[in-house]
């Protein structure tokens, strides 16, 4: 779906929040794309990454698709507004390993309040290409933002 920004500033909004985010930085996600209602972001995989048995650790997995679908919704928000999750829920399909790992965020149906978001998860490397891993599925919550 197509849906038009509340805020014509929405990408710079992102970008800044993207600077206070101090634990996706450290994990080293990075912002791909990012549409009204839409963002992709994509990890370099590192062994920090990795749970004992060598696969993607799903907290890893969770927090790409939670921090996606937060940034999805707050693309379609005014100004002062913030998002917070509300409900997360996530299927995992495969162990994820290679040497990124993508998930792409998309709104479902916004709300003044509550939107309702979608994210799939999936691997690249140059010997398997590109795998499904994980599903996930979420309501934010706009917030006003208090100085």
């Amino acid at each position: 779906m197509k849906f038009k920004a509340l805020n014509p500033d929405y990408q710079r909004v992102i970008e800044r929040v993207l600077e206070g985010q101090h634990f996706m930085k450290h994990v080293g996600i990075e912002m791909v794309n990012c549409l009204p209602g839409k963002i992709t972001l994509k990890l370099n995989l590192a062994q920090l990454h990795m749970q004992q048995t060598n696969f993607v650790h799903g907290g890893v997995t969770s927090t790409l698709c939670d921090i996606a679908m937060g940034f999805a919704a707050l693309s379609l928000v005014e100004k002062n507004k913030s998002m917070v999750t509300a409900d997360l829920h996530i299927s995992y399909h495969r162990p994820a390993y290679g040497e990124e790992i993508w998930v792409e965020a998309d709104v479902i149906k916004p709300g003044n309040t509550l939107f309702f978001c979608e994210a799939l998860v999936y691997t690249m490397d140059p010997k398997n290409g590109r795998t499904e891993v994980a599903k996930a599925y979420s309501t934010m919550c706009a917030t006003q933002i208090v100085d």
